[in-house]
C-alpha cells in the first residue's frame, strides 16, 4: 500500500478528543499547564545539552577521542534500545512511574559529573578512567531520556495540540538556555583550564537546578483540573473498549503494531528530520568547519542560530499550522537536500566556504526541524483514538530516537 494511501486511512481514524470549546472543559487558569509542559520539554532535553555543550571542557581533558561523537552515538543508540521496550511493554507499566524514575535518573547522572571533576579527575588531562564513566553516565541519560521523554510526549499526546506544542518548544528552550549561558561563560571566564572546568560545572548545576524543578511540576500537574479531565476521558474510552471488547490482554500486542501501522509515516518524517539534523549538527559545526574572523566563536554562534531557529520553528505551529500529512512528510524528505548544501561549504566554490551560507544554511536547518518535528507530533496522535494516543506519541518518539541514532552514526562520515 503506499504513502498516499496509508496516510489518508490514519487521517480517517476518529480521535476521541472532544472539541476545545466545549464548556464543560476546565480552563488551563494562568496557562499553567502549559507552562508545566514546556518546563518538561526544557527539563529532558537539558541533560543531553549540558553534555555537549560543555564539550569543549572534555575535549580539553580527553584529547585523543571525538567526545561529541562519542557521546551522541552512546545516548542514541541506548535511548533507542530503551524506547524499544517501552513501546513493547507500553500497556504493562505506568507512565507516572517511568517518568519519576526517568527524572531522578536524569539527577543521578548531573549530580555525579561536577562531583567526580571535583573528587576525582580535579581537571587533570588524561585521566581516561573519568571518560569512560562520563561514557557511563551518558549512557544512563540515554536510559531516562527514553523514559522521560517516551512518557511527555505520550501524555501531551493524549492531551489538546498546545500542549504537544509546549512540550516540542520546550526541547527547543533547552538548547537555547545552554547555548545562552555558553556564551556568558565564554565571555566571563577566561578560556583556559579553570575557565572551561568553571563553565561545565555551571551547565550541569544549572541542569539539576531545573529538573529538580521538573519533578515538582510534574507531580503537580495530574492534580490540575484540566489535566485531570483528560485523564477521567482516557480512563472511561478504555473501560467502554473493554466493555465492547472484553479482556484486552491478548489483543495488546495486536493493538499497539496497529498503532504503529497508523503513524508510520509520521513517524518515518520524524525519522528523516533526525537522520539529516544529527548528520550534520553538532558534529560538523563543531569540528568541521572554521572562521578566521570570529574564530573559537564561530562554533557557538552556529549553535546559538540553530538553536533559536528550532525555538522559533517549534514556536510557529500555533501561528502557521499545516493541516496536510502528506505535504508535511514530503518537507521531511525534501530536507536531504541539506546535505549536498552542507558538503559545498566544505568542498564547494570559496563563497561556499565562508561564514554567510554556513550560518544561513544552519539556521535554515534549525528552522525546518522545529516546525515540521512540531507539526508531525500534533499529527500523529491524533490519529488514533484517545486511548491510545499515548502509545501512538512513544512510538513516534522511537522513531525520532532511530533517527538520530543514525544520523549520530552517519556524522562520521563528514570525517571519513
Amino acid at each position: 500500500m503506499g504513502a498516499t494511501t496509508v496516510i489518508a486511512d490514519s487521517e480517517s481514524t476518529a480521535s476521541l478528543l472532544p472539541p476545545s470549546s466545549n464548556p464543560k472543559i476546565p480552563k488551563d487558569t494562568f496557562h499553567i499547564a502549559y507552562i508545566i509542559y514546556f518546563t518538561l520539554g526544557t527539563g529532558y532535553l537539558l541533560p543531553w545539552n549540558a553534555f555537549i555543550t560543555a564539550v569543549d571542557y572534555f575535549s580539553y581533558l580527553y584529547p585523543d577521542v571525538m567526545v561529541d561523537r562519542i557521546f551522541a552515538i552512546v545516548y542514541m543508540i541506548i535511548g533507542f534500545i530503551c524506547l524499544l521496550f517501552i513501546v513493547a511493554f507500553a500497556n504493562k507499566t505506568s507512565s507516572f512511574v517511568r517518568i519519576n524514575v526517568g527524572m531522578f535518573l536524569f539527577v543521578v547522572a548531573l549530580v555525579t559529573v561536577p562531583l567526580m571533576d571535583v573528587f576525582y579527575v580535579k581537571g587533570s588531562i588524561g585521566v581516561y578512567s573519568g571518560f569512560y564513566v562520563t561514557v557511563g553516565l551518558v549512557g544512563l541519560c540515554g536510559i531516562a531520556d527514553a523514559l522521560v521523554q517516551g512518557g511527555v510526549i505520550g501524555a501531551a499526546g493524549e492531551l489538546p495540540d498546545r500542549y504537544m506544542q509546549a512540550t516540542v518548544a520546550g526541547t527547543a528552550a533547552s538548547g537555547v538556555l545552554v547555548s545562552l549561558l555558553r556564551i556568558l561563560t565564554k565571555a566571563v571566564y577566561p578560556q583556559d583550564a579553570q575557565g572551561l572546568r568553571r563553565s561545565a560545572n555551571l551547565y550541569f548545576i544549572f541542569s539539576i537546578a531545573v529538573m529538580i524543578l521538573c519533578i515538582v511540576f510534574y507531580n503537580v500537574a495530574h492534580r490540575l483540573p484540566v489535566i485531570k479531565y483528560y485523564n477521567d476521558l482516557k480512563i472511561q474510552a478504555v473501560n467502554e473498549e473493554k466493555e465492547d471488547k472484553g479482556d484486552l490482554t491478548p489483543e495488546l500486542w495486536r493493538s499497539t503494531l496497529d498503532i504503529v501501522g497508523t503513524v508510520k509515516w509520521y513517524g518515518f518524517g520524524i525519522l528523516s528530520i533526525y537522520v539529516v539534523t544529527l548528520c550534520i549538527f553538532p558534529g560538523y559545526v563543531t569540528e568541521d568547519v572554521h572562521s578566521q574572523l570570529l574564530k573559537d566563536w564561530y562554533p557557538i554562534m552556529l549553535i546559538t542560530g540553530y538553536n533559536v531557529f528550532d525555538l522559533v520553528g517549534k514556536s510557529l505551529t500555533p501561528i502557521l499550522f499545516l493541516d496536510n500529512a502528506k505535504v508535511a512528510i514530503s518537507a521531511c524528505f525534501a530536507r536531504l537536500l541539506f546535505l549536498p548544501l552542507f558538503y559545498g561549504c566544505l568542498h564547494g566554490p570559496k563563497f561556499f566556504r565562508t561564514e554567510f551560507p554556513v550560518t544561513i544554511l544552519t539556521c535554515l536547518l534549525g528552522l525546518t526541524n522545529g516546525y515540521l518535528t512540531s507539526l508531525l507530533m500534533i499529527l500523529g496522535p491524533k490519529t488514533v483514538q484517545l486511548q491510545k494516543a499515548e502509545i501512538a506519541g512513544t512510538v513516534l518518539v522511537l522513531f525520532l530516537v532511530m533517527g538520530l541514532a543514525i544520523g549520530s552514526v552517519v556524522s562520521w562520515f563528514w570525517v571519513i
